[in-house]
């Protein structure tokens, strides 16, 4: 199936969870918040929540600065 993951078209098998996702990027230990949909996932469903295809995912890290 077919994701839009930060702006950015990917494939993923079907009944791939949102914590897979994350993790199939490599960049579990910097997302600190995610979107579907423009809806927020809160993190604890990150493991239950199974995408769409065609949905659209917002992978979210904060960065210090002043």
């Amino acid at each position: 199936m077919k994701i839009v993951v930060n702006g950015e078209e990917k494939t993923f098998d079907n009944g791939i969870t949102l914590a897979d996702i994350i993790e199939k990027l490599g960049i579990a230990d910097k997302v600190m918040a995610a979107a579907v949909n423009m809806e927020v996932v809160k993190k604890d469903n990150w493991s239950s929540f199974v995408p769409k295809d065609g949905d659209k995912i917002e992978l979210l890290h904060f960065v210090g600065g002043g």
